[in-house]
C-alpha cells in the first residue's frame, strides 16, 4: 500500500479520527473498507464544504476502497439539530426530492460514479417499526443527548427541543447499521451523530466502525458555510461567480482555503502565502478552485473578468441592459430587474447601504431614479435605459 497516500488521506484537512492507529493498521493491511458520506439534501447546492469530503471519498475510491454517497432523504425531512440554536424546520417528501435533483451531477465534478455506490436512507428507515425505534431509543439516555452543546444553549434561553431532534442522531447511526460500513467521514460538525453511529454498528453488528471528521470551512463571512447564511460557494457556481466569492472571503481564510479546497501540494500552497499582498494570495487560490471545477480556460476567463470589473472598473461583458419609463424608486427597479429575491430584501440592503447607482451609495429606499445609469449590488450589476 501507499504509505505517503494513506497518511495524507489521515491528515490532510482532518480534524479527528478514532480511532486512528486501528485505521492506519486496516489501510496499510490492504483490507477493502467499506465507507460513507451522508448528504442531506437541504437545498439545492453542494458546495466547496461539502467538497472536502468528497475530495477524501475520492481519496479512498483511488487507493480501492468501496465508497457510498447516502443521500439522506429520509433525515433532511427531521432535520439535523447539529450547530442550530433553533428547531429546524421539517421538509416535506416533494422538497427533499427537488433539492437532491442535481446532487448527482454536482459530485461527479469530483467523484467517479463508475466506482461510486449511491443509496438512499429512506430504503431503511422508512421501514422502521415502532419496536424498532423503541430497541434504537433504548442505546442512548437523555443525559447523552442533552449533553450537546447547542441543546445546552437552548435550555439555557428558554427555548424549545422537540422530541424528533433527540431522534436525528439515532437515524444517522441507524444508516451504518443497515450499509454495514467499516468508516463513516464527515464534517467535524457530525462527531455525534457518528458516534452513534459507531455505538449502535457495535451494538447490532459487533464491528467497530472508524469515524472521520473533517475541519470545517468557514463561508465568505467567517460564519459556517451554509445555505442558510448565503455566504456559500457552490460546486455549480459559474466561474464568474465563483472567482467573484473567493476573492471576496476574509484574509484570515486563505490559509484554511488553501489546504481545504484545492488539491495543491503543501510546499505550492507554502509559496502562495509567501505572496505579501492578500489580493494576490486570494487572486491564485481562486483561479486554482475555478480551474478544479470548471476547467483552465473558464480560470483564465474568470481571472480577467474580475480584473475588468473590480481593477479596472469596467462593467461585466454580460450586464443585462433594462428599460423603464423613469422615474421609478430604487425598491422598484432592484426588484424588478431580479438582482435582488424581493422588495423586502431591496429595503434590507439599501438600509446597510450596500446599493449603489452610478456608484453612488443610495441611503434612502425611497429615493427616486430620474437618469440613466448602472445599477449595482455587489457583484451583480443591471443597466437602466430610459424607453
Amino acid at each position: 500500500m501507499d504509505e505517503q497516500k494513506i497518511n495524507e488521506i489521515l491528515t490532510r484537512g482532518v480534524e479527528d479520527v478514532i480511532v486512528k492507529e486501528e485505521l492506519k493498521k486496516k489501510l496499510m493491511s490492504g483490507k477493502k473498507l467499506r465507507l460513507y458520506l451522508g448528504v442531506d439534501p437541504t437545498g439545492f447546492d453542494l458546495h466547496l464544504g461539502h467538497a472536502i469530503v468528497l475530495w477524501k471519498l475520492r481519496a479512498f475510491q483511488e487507493l480501492g476502497h468501496e465508497v457510498i454517497l447516502l443521500i439522506g432523504d429520509f433525515t433532511a425531512r427531521i432535520g439535523d439539530p447539529s450547530g442550530k440554536d433553533a428547531t429546524r424546520k421539517p421538509l416535506s417528501e416533494k422538497e427533499v426530492k427537488a433539492n437532491m435533483k442535481d446532487y448527482k451531477k454536482q459530485a461527479s465534478k469530483i467523484l467517479d460514479f463508475s466506482k461510486v455506490k449511491i443509496k438512499y436512507n429512506s430504503q431503511w428507515l422508512s421501514k422502521l417499526k415502532f419496536e424498532d425505534i423503541l430497541k434504537l431509543s433504548s442505546q442512548f439516555t437523555v443525559q447523552q443527548m442533552i449533553q450537546r452543546d447547542m441543546f445546552q444553549r437552548r435550555l439555557e434561553q428558554n427555548l424549545p427541543i422537540s422530541m424528533q431532534e433527540f431522534m436525528y442522531p439515532l437515524m444517522q447511526g441507524y444508516d451504518s447499521v443497515a450499509m454495514d460500513v467499516d468508516l463513516e467521514v464527515g464534517g467535524n460538525d457530525q462527531m455525534f451523530n457518528m458516534l452513534a453511529g459507531r455505538t449502535l454498528q457495535k451494538n447490532y453488528n459487533n464491528k467497530d466502525k472508524d469515524v472521520m471528521t473533517t475541519k470545517l470551512l468557514l463561508g465568505t463571512d467567517g460564519r459556517k458555510m451554509s445555505k442558510t447564511f448565503n455566504n456559500h460557494i457552490g460546486l455549480a457556481d459559474q466561474p464568474n461567480d465563483m472567482f467573484g466569492k473567493l476573492m471576496s472571503i476574509k484574509d484570515e481564510l486563505i490559509g484554511d482555503y488553501l489546504e481545504l479546497a484545492t488539491r495543491l501540494p503543501p510546499t505550492e500552497i507554502e509559496e502562495i502565502l509567501k505572496i505579501s499582498n492578500p489580493r494576490d494570495q486570494k487572486a491564485r487560490l481562486a483561479k486554482e478552485i475555478v480551474r478544479l471545477y470548471h476547467g483552465e480556460k473558464e480560470a483564465a476567463s474568470a481571472e480577467g473578468e474580475f480584473e475588468k470589473v473590480f481593477r479596472n472598473k469596467e462593467l461585466p461583458s454580460d450586464t443585462p441592459v433594462f428599460n423603464f419609463d423613469l422615474p421609478k424608486d430604487i425598491v422598484y427597479l432592484l426588484a424588478s430587474t431580479n438582482i435582488v429575491s424581493s422588495k423586502k430584501e431591496a429595503w434590507r440592503l439599501v438600509n446597510q447601504k450596500g446599493v449603489r447607482f452610478n456608484d453612488e451609495v443610495i441611503e434612502d429606499p425611497r429615493k427616486m431614479i430620474v437618469d440613466e445609469g448602472v445599477l449595482r449590488v455587489g457583484r451583480k450589476f443591471a443597466k437602466i435605459k430610459i424607453k
